[in-house]
């Protein structure tokens, strides 16, 4: 099992009281699957998502991801861990915006044991794959919403990680680029056996995923 997540709880603190949102947890993740996260705002699908990829740490619990206790990493050992095993797909694309679409691909890789030519190969690559690659010198406002986020799933996957985590990508995105982003995933899930956790509060995006997992006031209440 890649994720195993048993009996997690998260609570944050508002005017010196806490305040729960997500209780007991358990849930199992495949790799290869492909899972949306549904719920109303406050349900606290987007908690989940961020203590999965590490950006946050749990209450109680445990969170393991392909055999390492994430909760009990060191904050530095946790980014260590994050650039190597999570690719990031926003809905607001998160580009940087003085770079290309190529220098923004390229930039998760410019830690990594890399020459400056395996590092052009890899992301000239994915660009590729996702269709951009005579769109590589351009930066972001000469992109469309789709484009961008397009980027933005080439820069996820280029440095090959263990997971992708989707926190609504089809939000800021018209219908046919919705359509074509949800597309693209699932052939990344399907071709490449990427295994993505996608928030969405849109069921007809959740109909691109392989399983659902819904959740309401903080407890997980579907998965299926």
């Amino acid at each position: 099992m890649l994720v195993e997540i048993r009996n997690l709880a998260k609570s944050y603190t508002r005017g010196g009281q806490a305040v729960p949102v997500l209780s007991d947890i358990t849930l199992d993740i495949e790799s290869g699957d492909f899972i949306a996260l549904m719920g109303p705002s406050g349900s606290g699908k987007t908690t989940l998502l961020n203590l999965i990829a590490g950006i946050d740490k749990p209450d109680s619990g445990t969170l393991r991801v392909d055999g390492v206790d994430i909760a009990a990493l060191s904050e530095a050992d946790l980014a260590d861990w994050r650039a190597v095993h999570v690719g990031f797909i926003f809905q607001f694309y998160n580009l940087m915006p003085v770079l290309t679409a190529y220098e923004n691909v390229e930039l998760p890789l410019m830690l990594a044991p890399l020459s400056r030519a395996e590092r052009r190969a890899r992301a000239e690559l994915v660009l590729s794959v996702v269709g951009l690659a005579d769109r590589m010198k351009h930066y972001p406002n000469e992109l469309s919403g789709g484009q961008q986020q397009r980027v933005a799933i080439a820069r996820a996957v280029v440095a090959d990680p263990t997971i992708i985590v989707a926190d609504e990508p089809t939000g800021d995105l018209d219908r046919v680029s919705a359509a074509d982003i949800l597309a693209m995933l699932q052939r990344l899930n399907r071709e490449l056996g990427k295994t993505i956790i996608m928030v969405t509060h849109d069921a007809n995006a959740a109909k691109a995923a392989r399983s659902l997992v819904h959740l309401e006031k903080g407890e997980l209440i579907v998965s299926s």
